[in-house]
């Protein structure tokens, strides 16, 4: 795979991106738009399932699902560690959902594609969906692994175990890896780790909680045009 471009070797806001040979990317909300809200649908499937599982109204079921979600990481964490769940049968009926809102960009598809070394998906789903989700951005293919819940343990990001299987899994030397993320508190652990961190600032629902530049290496707004700038290419040029 041919090196960046010597204009992408430059410096961005302090920045190397050089020497990166691992690219690290969240899944939702960070490859697609939070505007395909896919968690719109996700969390009508969570919410049915709580009220089926503690039999309460749907309002109380919400309620629980936040609360987990904050509380534990995610709401799945929070229903395995007080009512014992089944992540996989959670898992399997949350991520039952339409996937017809996303659409290929092919932008991404390509600045993806040119990025020297590896590429790597670091989600709090599982694997599955997450295919699931690459294939409906014609994205399948472009990445070499997925990490995913199962392979933290079921124990989410920002814990720092989860960061720290995922270095070791792969043998990721965290100061030549970058990490790209819209929840921004999910970006403390690994600048603690030495990894370049890029924040994805594009109006996630939470995704500027507890967001400090003292973790953050750049802050973009489209994943698709700064990879562009980063690669020194354009949509529809030739590969």
């Amino acid at each position: 795979m041919p090196p960046l471009d010597a204009d992408a070797r430059q410096p961005a806001g302090g920045v190397n991106l050089g020497v990166i040979d691992t690219w690290i990317f969240d899944l939702d909300n960070t490859l697609y738009s939070p505007r395909c809200d896919l968690f719109g649908q996700i969390d009508v499937r969570m919410k049915a399932y709580i009220a089926h599982l503690l039999d309460i109204p749907p309002a109380d079921a919400r309620v629980i699902q936040k609360r987990y979600f904050h509380d534990h990481g995610t709401t799945l964490r929070g229903l395995m560690d007080r009512h014992h769940v089944d992540p996989a049968h959670f898992l399997d009926f949350v991520h039952d959902i339409d996937l017809s809102v996303l659409r290929v960009d092919s932008a991404l598809t390509q600045s993806l594609a040119r990025l020297p070394g590896r590429r790597l998906v670091f989600t709090n789903g599982d694997a599955p969906y997450a295919r699931r989700v690459l294939d409906a951005l014609g994205l399948s293919g472009l990445f070499e692994d997925i990490h995913d819940i199962y392979a933290t343990q079921f124990v989410p990001k920002p814990s720092a175990s989860a960061y720290s299987t995922l270095l070791e899994r792969f043998g990721i030397d965290p100061a030549r890896a970058l990490f790209v993320e819209d929840m921004a508190r999910n970006l403390a652990p690994a600048k603690a780790l030495g990894m370049t961190t890029v924040w994805i600032n594009n109006g996630s629902e939470k995704g500027a909680d507890d967001a400090h530049p003292d973790f953050i290496d750049l802050e973009i707004d489209d994943v698709a045009h700064w990879l562009q700038s980063v690669t020194g290419k354009f949509a529809g040029e030739p590969q």
